[in-house]
């Protein structure tokens, strides 16, 4: 090995803590224990490598075979200056540290050539269709290798929606970041069909921080090396938030994994912690009276609804709910759409019709919105429970979100809200007493309604503490 190369090799080294150089070498001889173990020959020992082979055997489990095989070409296209002979087939040890170095602790500028080297084995441009497939090769693998460590917080493949479509619609949603130089942004069939050089996508690797987070969690997670490090980045911590209220109830929630990663990236920092459920149509029944009683002074709430055409959209409030007749809220409020596609709607600043919530007004609207204005809202549950609109043309003034359900007045399918982050004080009754307990309101609404004192269907399971799958 020359001088330059040495140096280099050791700034790479450098960039670990001892105890993560330790794990990087421990991984390194694991792999490379059935290629190396053949000893001296003539005397000589013989360099460690690693080979694909090796590489496919450790990872069988935690990693989709695909993806393995887009690391190993990654590590393969690292260039050791000076070599004598073209690329190997085989891994040495340098080229896993730069490889580590590179994805783990890099900048875009250093990622880009092995990430290139990932979507296609061959140099120069790569298509849109390879960029898809490069795409929801990572998230598919996210999300195996996330369940296969048990690492999904209580989130599961059971008690979400299936995994296969979100997985599509993530990547459609990444993917639309991509930006030629000229500044457009090719759709559809047109971007399949385009080719993309090395800088627009180092670009769009810069701009598009999951895909970078996403890689670092495929790597800590797939080798099982630097995974319990304080050094993780807030991202790769609250990538997927903890999951609370579901467990024992049998429900599907109406997230998928991508998305629950996705809208959970756009909460504030101090809300992506935790999700907890507090109202599901399925398990506390189709009433907008019940609805108000979960949701009201909970903190901040994310909103998801499904109609009957199956589109999945919702909001996320920033605010605990109150009922009153006015707006309230702010600009960390957003709507999304989770079905058929994959996306968020921030604030124009166009208006402060944020969010609203009323019951049992003779003058007002009764109904729960976000966006827009009365009786044409970006998303309003009408207090009639089971209907409701999204009206938006062409987009809602509040959030330039499209129209998020099929049709513009729907039905109702299907209800949840999520409580994001720590419920506030005032939501945590002592002893876990029922709110029917401590709030003669409430059990003066329930009398009203005609459901006196159930209050044993309606008390929430005690869950443990623990995020266990």
């Amino acid at each position: 090995m020359g001088n330059a190369e040495s140096n280099a090799y050791q700034n790479h080294l450098s960039r670990f803590l001892p105890e993560e150089q330790t794990d990087i070498d421990g991984m390194f001889d694991t792999l490379s224990g059935s290629s190396g173990a053949a000893g001296a020959k003539n005397g000589k020992a013989t360099k460690k490598t690693v080979t694909l082979a090796a590489l496919q055997a450790y990872m069988r489990e935690p990693l989709p075979e695909q993806m393995t095989v887009r690391l190993y070409n990654g590590m393969k296209s690292i260039d050791l200056t000076g070599k004598s002979s073209g690329p190997s087939e085989q891994i040495a040890k340098e080229q896993f540290v730069i490889f580590m170095s590179n994805l783990l602790k890099g900048n875009a500028d250093e990622k880009i050539t092995i990430i290139m080297r990932m979507i296609s084995q061959t140099e120069g441009p790569v298509k849109g269709k390879q960029i898809q497939e490069f795409t929801e090769d990572l998230i598919m693998s996210l999300v195996h290798v996330l369940n296969y460590r048990k690492e999904l917080k209580g989130w599961n493949l059971e008690n979400t929606r299936d995994s296969a479509s979100g997985v599509k619609a993530l990547a459609s949603q990444l993917l639309s970041e991509l930006k030629l130089a000229d500044g457009k942004k090719p759709v559809g069939p047109q971007l399949m069909e385009t080719t993309f050089d090395q800088s627009v996508i180092e670009d769009w690797v810069y701009r598009v921080p999951q895909i970078s987070t996403f890689l670092s969690v495929v790597i800590r997670q797939g080798f099982h090396v630097l995974h319990s490090l304080l050094d993780q980045a807030k991202d790769i911590i609250n990538l997927v938030p903890g999951c609370k209220g579901i467990k024992g109830r049998g429900l599907i929630s109406l997230f998928d994994i991508p998305s629950i990663i996705y809208i959970n990236s756009h909460l504030p920092a101090e809300l992506q912690h935790k999700w907890q459920l507090l109202f599901s149509s399925r398990v506390h029944g189709e009433s907008f009276s019940q609805l108000c009683g979960h949701i009201v002074n909970k903190g901040p709430c994310i909103v998801i609804l499904k109609d009957l055409d199956g589109y999945i959209f919702g909001g996320f409030a920033s605010h605990s709910w109150e009922v009153k007749p006015q707006f309230q809220g702010d600009n960390r409020c957003f709507l999304f759409s989770v079905f058929p596609s994959l996306a968020v709607y921030t604030c124009t600043g166009y208006n402060d019709h944020y969010m609203y919530l009323n019951h049992g007004q003779q003058t007002m609207p009764n109904g729960l919105g976000m966006g827009g204005q009365h009786d044409y809202f970006g998303l309003w549950i009408d207090s009639d429970y089971g209907k409701g609109h999204s009206k938006a043309k062409p987009r809602c003034t509040t959030y330039n979100s499209p129209q998020l359900s099929a049709e513009e007045n729907f039905t109702l399918d299907a209800m949840e809200v999520w409580a994001v982050g720590d419920l506030p004080e005032s939501a945590v009754i002592k002893g876990k007493k029922s709110i029917l307990d401590v709030d003669p309101e409430a059990q003066a609404l329930l009398e009203m309604t005609g459901k006196s004192r159930q209050s044993d269907g309606l008390r929430e399971p005690v869950e443990d503490d623990d995020d266990g799958n």
